[in-house]
């Protein structure tokens, strides 16, 4: 689960973690009286979307005054902020962060993640703050410091002590860098993130360090111990699909191409898109209903594919296992019959009951396409759309 920039500080500074001092607003007027509240002669006007780049977009600007401030927050609200994370769609702004300006004298990038090659934890850092650091590694991977921590010990003073000198800082910045960094892996740790990244860590010209910037993702795994965290989910900020199949428990990420998939587990899906991709074609979606769907949830996997505009045939690639094949072929006759489908429908179906299930969709009465095997079925599904 991502969370906004604004949400993130509030958890860091539960955690000791310096922030700049903030206010969230919903409208010019309120722009205007935070930055009266705030009190510096410069306040930072930042768009709340989940996605990075939002100054390159226009979404971060620079006031001299708190009407300054209101006219730039009546600028950021309500447009529709374009960086190279949303994609070309996107996000709309319906919320704003009034933050103090400060004379920052050096720009870091601090992230911590899971390795998952070593099973451990790793901090990320960079003298190279307020860049992407994707780019970073691949033009000068030299500049970035990677650390592994052992979770037994934790972070301790020794060991933020040498990613605080390998940053190249010293005196007053070098000892508000070792709490700021062995608290920052303690909110990763305790609030189940996989991944936390502060871009730039900023050390300001009277030797401050704080976080000017903070980007979070939460295990949704782990949202279930995390009953005050789970409230700062926005569903605004998520496709309206992956939200619905949330509801019933459908694995769904929405993708690009035109081809619907339903299957039945992830592996399965990953190689169901694979093939639909050898052959030609583009799959609309990851969409994995799981061993123990049951009819309804097949309606209602079948309804989440259907609504997208841009699906022009749906492949159905299941094994019968714990999903047997009569079940699943009652759910999509069932499915099918209730949402009038116009679309082509191509079924590969293996295992458990397979002959009744192919005898159920024969006898539908609908123009189903039953493939024989996964290679058979996504050339059948390519052909159809062509």
């Amino acid at each position: 689960m991502k969370i906004h920039e604004y949400q993130g500080k509030e958890l860091l500074s539960k955690y000791n973690v310096p922030v700049p001092n903030g206010k969230l607003i919903h409208s010019a007027d309120e722009a205007a009286e935070a930055a009266r509240e705030l009190g510096t002669s410069v306040v930072v006007v930042k768009a709340q979307i989940h996605a990075g780049g939002r100054g390159k977009g226009g979404g971060v600007k620079l006031a001299k005054s708190p009407e300054e401030a209101a006219q730039y927050a009546g600028q950021i609200l309500g447009m529709t902020l374009v960086t190279h994370q949303t994609g070309p769609e996107g996000r709309l702004v319906k919320k704003v962060l009034i933050e103090e300006g400060m004379e920052i004298a050096n720009e870091l990038y601090m992230g911590i993640l899971i390795d998952r090659e070593n099973s451990q934890v790793m901090i990320m850092a960079s003298e190279a703050g307020g860049m992407e650091i994707e780019e970073v590694a691949a033009a000068t991977p030299e500049r970035i410091i990677k650390q592994h921590v052992d979770p037994l010990i934790g972070v301790k003073p020794y060991l933020a002590r040498k990613i605080a000198f390998a940053l190249n800082l010293r005196g007053a910045a070098l000892k508000q860098a070792i709490p700021f960094i062995i608290n920052l892996y303690d909110c990763f740790v305790k609030e189940d993130l996989s991944l936390l990244e502060i871009n730039p860590l900023v050390v300001t010209k009277d030797d401050r360090v704080l976080a000017l910037d903070a980007k979070m993702d939460i295990d949704d795994n782990a949202l279930g111990r995390h009953a005050d965290t789970y409230a700062y989910r926005d569903l605004d900020e998520e496709d309206p699909n992956e939200v619905e199949a949330g509801k019933y428990r459908l694995n769904y990420i929405q993708l690009d191409g035109n081809i619907g998939c339903m299957v039945n587990g992830a592996g399965l899906a990953m190689a169901t898109m694979d093939i639909i991709k050898h052959t030609g074609g583009e799959p609309a979606n990851f969409l994995d209903v799981g061993g123990g769907a049951d009819e309804e949830m097949i309606e209602n996997a079948f309804r989440i594919l259907v609504v997208d505009p841009k699906v022009k045939a749906l492949f159905i690639n299941i094994f019968g296992g714990i999903l047997r094949c009569d079940l699943l072929a009652n759910g999509v006759v069932a499915a099918a019959k209730k949402l009038n489908l116009k679309i082509p429908v191509i079924i590969r179906m293996e295992g458990t009951n397979m002959e009744e299930g192919h005898r159920i969709l024969n006898e539908s009465g609908l123009n189903f396409i039953v493939g024989n095997g996964m290679k058979d079925s996504a050339k059948k599904v390519v052909q159809a759309i062509q």
